[in-house]
């Protein structure tokens, strides 16, 4: 199997690995670390149907629970993590950080969530394995190799330009002691400027929060009156801002819009779609 990426840059770091039929995304600079288990799903490897074929991980998109379980096992086999281990986050486009536990194994996938609008999870424990979903927003992957903790963040507009990335990072120094000088971040397969049209108020919200400068490098206005909006340079700006050394980000060339054969796309599919996940454990 190979998978051609359109990429919209010649950046290398993110690559496609296959383990059982099943392949799967992921950054070198994370796996560089030798902390982590991690990894980003395609479309392709699993058992749905249709307009969600075939590895839709999402039991909300009128999938059958069976074809989800599966391509659940299926996913989990291939990255090398437990199926019993998964915490499934409830996106409601928050910025609202969960500390994940022991307590927390299965949530989403073998018993119910006891928690709603969560964006974002952050975890020191090995045993379980923080899941994220997507089909146009960031996911934002965090690892501090010193204090051995993780963070993983669903980023999309409303995330980004209420800066998810930042309390993320300040909710892992809360809890582990991280401090960002120390982390390795990655921006995720995710919609890129090219095909991130927004309306003006859209970019308002980005003009208030964000200083001219940066707001003019993320976000420019068209002749019909939208806006383009690069929400990977957002994402940057707000990781670096908050401390994250430049040279410790590493920002995806994959956009999912651009990929609708590959990856799941809200825009390009209409809203026709499965999920997409990210996956992020420590190594035991």
């Amino acid at each position: 199997m190979e998978l051609n990426f359109v990429r919209k840059t010649n950046q290398s770091d993110i690559n496609v690995r296959i383990n059982n039929g099943v392949p799967y995304l992921f950054f070198q600079n994370i796996e560089k670390t030798n902390k982590v288990i991690h990894g980003f799903s395609t479309r392709l490897g699993g058992v749905s149907k249709e307009h969600l074929k075939t590895m839709n991980l999402s039991f909300t998109r009128g999938d059958e629970e069976e074809s989800v379980i599966e391509n659940y096992k299926r996913i989990t086999n291939a990255l090398g993590v437990e199926y019993e281990s998964l915490v499934l986050s409830y996106q409601t486009h928050t910025t609202n950080i969960r500390v994940v536990t022991k307590n927390d194994r299965g949530k989403g996938i073998i018993k119910e969530r006891d928690y709603t609008d969560i964006d974002g999870f952050i975890t020191n424990d090995p045993s379980v394995t923080l899941v994220t979903f997507y089909a146009d927003c960031v996911p934002l992957y965090f690892v501090d190799p010193i204090h051995n903790a993780i963070g993983l963040s669903h980023s999309g507009w409303r995330g980004t330009v209420n800066q998810i990335g930042k309390k993320t990072l300040e909710k892992m120094h809360e809890q582990y002691g991280t401090m960002p000088e120390d982390v390795v971040a990655a921006i995720g397969p995710s919609i890129c400027l090219d095909c991130y049209e927004v309306s003006e108020d859209v970019a308002e919200e980005f003009k208030k929060n964000f200083e001219q400068k940066k707001f003019m490098d993320i976000c420019y206005k068209k002749d019909n009156n939208k806006y383009q909006l690069d929400l990977w340079k957002a994402n940057e700006y707000v990781l670096r801002d908050a401390g994250i050394k430049k040279e410790n980000i590493s920002i995806s060339n994959i956009c999912t819009c651009c990929n609708p054969e590959l990856l799941f796309s809200h825009r390009a599919s209409k809203g026709l779609r499965g999920n997409l996940a990210a996956f992020l454990s420590l190594k035991k």
